[in-house]
């Protein structure tokens, strides 16, 4: 570990949120200086694996901005009328003829809520179209409403004027020089990648989007952004208010795809991913995780992780091999349960309805075989199957009804005589599944552990391909 790091505070913050049963990380990687001094990954979750990082797309389209602007494509202070002059004629309201891209990447529309429900009822076909045609409640720029068509109106603008998806335009320009393997992003239409959510990436690429906004926008000698654009975007442009006073790290301001923090600023997206930038300590911190309680991680990291990356801090001497031992040893507990059930014959060939609204499965069918469970999860119009560890995650890469492959780690285990509980782990998102089937009643009942935001649906549980 580099001078200037304790890895006692590393390891205090790992015992902390291991510890704590609000909190589920997948992943770690802290950077110093520009080099990585501590990570790590919870088994089944890998390194390598791309996964769905929700609002953190924002920090990306926001990056796409500052080189479209750079390059002359846009100007922060457009309209957006002045992109999309076909509906000039039907959008009156002065209001929203007003509104800017400055406007739109700092989430100050003038509207006072999130409006993607209703910009979608609007105009499903553009929901650009469908949120012009919503007149702001007041002056944009003047107040702060956390909505996601302004960043999926920013992405639309830069899209129509580069003519590439969002993930093209951005491969020479950010991909390529940050060594940052080809991202996929969900789409949805007409064609465009969605901006404010819906992008896979790895911690590492989170990693280096938080190292190329520390440094400024150089990278390798090279300024890819301009210096003054990551000064504006790291900056509050506008006053956040947050109604939970526990939120506490959501009321310090919102820039340009960053929120402000107590420290630094950050990227953030739902159910734990964070790109934590530290100006202060000269350090980044990107965290992917299966969590609600996305506060209590700040929490944990501004306790235990922040003042371990102090320059002046005082080595613990057996704490850099225990640290190395942790990290390497991460994982999440397999399902409980006994591997085998008590009446092998009964439940081989089963099929299980499934009782509960919670999620948009059907039924669940179980196989048992030389010591093994197979499980087959039917939507539908769809289904996946896939076979799950006793006591152990089983990580495979089924292939649901469209071809289309889905990793997945799964354990199963048996509670009762009555009851066999399947958790799975869908690897290239922060989710996870609990299933739950009872053979007396034939039925099953399943539970997400942070319900997916578009509802969990399998095809929706992988990156596109």
């Amino acid at each position: 570990m580099s001078p200037g790091v304790d890895p006692a505070g590393v390891l205090a913050f790992v015992d902390a949120v291991d510890a704590d049963p609000s909190v589920e990380l997948h992943g770690l990687m802290v950077l110093r200086h520009g080099h990585v001094v501590a990570e790590g990954w919870w088994a089944p979750h890998t390194a390598e694996r791309t996964r769905l990082v929700y609002s953190l797309s924002k920090s990306f389209t926001s990056t796409a901005l500052a080189f479209a602007v750079d390059e002359g494509l846009v100007d922060l202070d457009d309209t957006v009328l002045q992109h999309f002059p076909e509906y000039a004629d039907e959008v009156t309201d002065p209001r929203s003829r007003s509104l800017t891209l400055r406007h739109l990447i700092s989430m100050a529309s003038g509207h006072d809520r999130e409006m993607w429900p209703e910009a979608v009822a609007r105009d499903r076909e553009d929901p650009v179209r469908g949120f012009l045609l919503i007149p702001p409640e007041v002056t944009p720029g003047s107040v702060f409403a956390y909505s996601q068509p302004c960043t999926y109106t920013v992405a639309a603008v830069i899209q129509r004027r580069a003519g590439q998806r969002l993930s093209e335009y951005l491969g020479p320009r950010l991909l390529e020089p940050l060594g940052i393997d080809p991202v996929a992003w969900f789409s949805m239409s007409p064609g465009r990648e969605q901006g404010f959510s819906g992008l896979f990436a790895r911690a590492e690429d989170v990693a280096k989007l938080g190292q190329l906004y520390l440094q400024g926008g150089r990278w390798d000698e090279q300024q890819l952004i301009p210096e003054s654009y990551v000064a504006q975007a790291t900056s509050r442009a506008v006053a956040t208010a947050d109604e939970d006073p526990d939120k506490v790290d959501w009321s310090q301001g919102y820039g340009y795809g960053f929120w402000m923090s107590r420290h630094g600023y950050r990227g953030d997206g739902a159910f734990g991913q964070f790109c934590l930038v530290l100006p202060e300590q000269d350090a980044v911190v990107a965290i992917t995780g299966g969590t609600e309680a996305m506060q209590t991680v700040l929490d944990h990291v501004w306790e235990h992780l922040l003042p371990s990356l102090g320059g002046d801090t005082e080595m613990v001497e057996d704490a850099h091999p225990r640290l190395v031992e942790r990290l390497r040893t991460l994982g999440l507990p397999p399902c409980p349960g006994t591997p085998s059930p008590p009446r092998r014959e009964d439940w081989s060939g089963t099929t299980f309805s499934v009782d509960s609204s919670a999620s948009a499965l059907s039924s669940v069918a179980v196989e048992t075989a030389n010591g093994s469970v197979g499980i087959t999860l039917h939507e539908p119009d769809n289904a996946l199957t896939f076979t799950a560890g006793a006591g152990e995650w089983l990580v495979s890469e089924p292939s649901d009804a469209s071809g289309d492959d889905v990793p997945v780690a799964a354990s199963a285990g048996w509670i009762d005589d009555d009851t066999l509980r399947i958790e799975a782990i869908f690897l290239e998102t922060p989710h996870r599944l609990d299933v739950e089937c009872s053979l007396s009643t034939g039925t099953a009942r399943a539970a997400w552990r942070g319900t997916p935001l578009d509802g969990g649906r399998l095809k929706r549980l992988h990156r596109p391909r």
